[in-house]
């Protein structure tokens, strides 16, 4: 299946059939392409919170204003966005790169306090909204993954982050959780499964300048 097949295959799943569970494997490789999504300066503001116990799962129905979908799931991918993205971590993620690439140290101290200057002028707001963007570029890669695959899932942004935060103890890991995207497979009574994919024709939809 080409990959145009497969997101044409994928939808937002609203009912999962709770007996079928995403292999260790599979999740791994889901994982694996978020982790390699682009992000800002490559900072990778964000950590992964997975979810597989049923009852903390059932916990977080209420506060996805009641959707089934967490529960229902194999699995549920919570994309944290990281609160503590101060100059020290950036230059820790500017000496990790030094490592990876095989750079002097302090090669890139230029570049990290540029990244500071730019990302300490935020307000805390800012800079939340700023690592929220990210995480949504990670999203697109996990729901894609999972396309190739033939794994559902269901993006959402319908749930209370204060109240996932408290369930999954994210403010003391510095995390807030921004988007959330249940996997697994579809039920067969799900009814949207056969509904046409509406999207506008790409020639309504680009413009070549």
């Amino acid at each position: 299946m080409d990959i145009i097949e497969s997101l044409k295959w994928r939808y937002a799943t609203k009912k999962f059939d709770p007996s079928k569970s995403v292999s260790p494997d599979d999740l791994q490789t889901i994982l694996e392409v978020g982790n390699l999504a682009a992000t800002s300066y490559g900072l990778q503001p964000f950590q992964f919170v997975v979810v597989s116990d049923p009852a903390i799962r059932q916990q977080l129905v209420p506060f996805s204003y009641n959707q089934p979908q967490p529960a229902q799931a194999s699995h549920v991918i919570v994309i944290a966005v990281r609160t503590d993205v101060d100059a020290e971590f950036i230059r820790e993620s500017a000496r990790f790169t030094e490592q990876v690439r095989d750079l002097e140290v302090g090669q890139l101290d230029g570049y990290a306090k540029q990244m500071i200057g730019a990302i300490t002028s935020m307000n805390e707001q800012e800079r939340l909204l700023w690592a929220q963007k990210q995480s949504y570029i990670v999203l697109a890669n996990l729901m894609t993954a999972c396309a190739v695959l033939k794994i559902d899932s269901c993006p959402m942004e319908g749930f209370i982050p204060a109240e996932y935060n408290r369930i999954l103890d994210l403010d003391a890991k510095n995390l807030h959780a921004s988007v959330v995207l249940p996997v697994g497979y579809r039920a067969g009574d799900d009814e949207q499964q056969g509904f046409a994919k509406v999207r506008k024709p790409l020639g309504e939809m680009t413009h070549f300048v």
